[in-house]
């Protein structure tokens, strides 16, 4: 939680604040192609915060499975993009996440 009080944002519920990871491929031939011009692919990201989690339907909580640290795999359209202390930051619910790298 200590990075959490850092950031001058705190996610609700079951989402969580991640700083984009540009991803570039690179070919055999050495040429650098940057993702916006290569196929639609998921992106990946270092979550910088998460909330609590959400609430089930008998009112419990249900913990969160990401944690400040983890570099996730999210849906490219999930993401609401916002810019906190100059920095260009995403808020996803877990939902989006599709996988925990690493």
């Amino acid at each position: 939680m200590s990075d959490q009080k850092k950031l001058a944002l705190r996610p609700l519920e079951d989402r969580l604040v991640v700083e984009a990871v540009n991803e570039m491929e690179t070919r055999a031939s050495g040429i650098i192609i940057p993702e916006s011009a290569s196929k639609e692919k998921p992106q990946r990201g270092k979550v910088l915060a998460v909330g609590d989690g959400r609430f089930d339907n008998e009112g419990k909580r249900v913990p969160m499975e990401v944690k400040v640290g983890d570099t996730v795999l999210f849906t490219k359209y999930g993401p609401t993009e916002v810019k906190v202390e100059g920095k260009e930051l995403l808020i996803l619910s877990q939902s989006d996440v599709l996988a925990i790298l690493g």
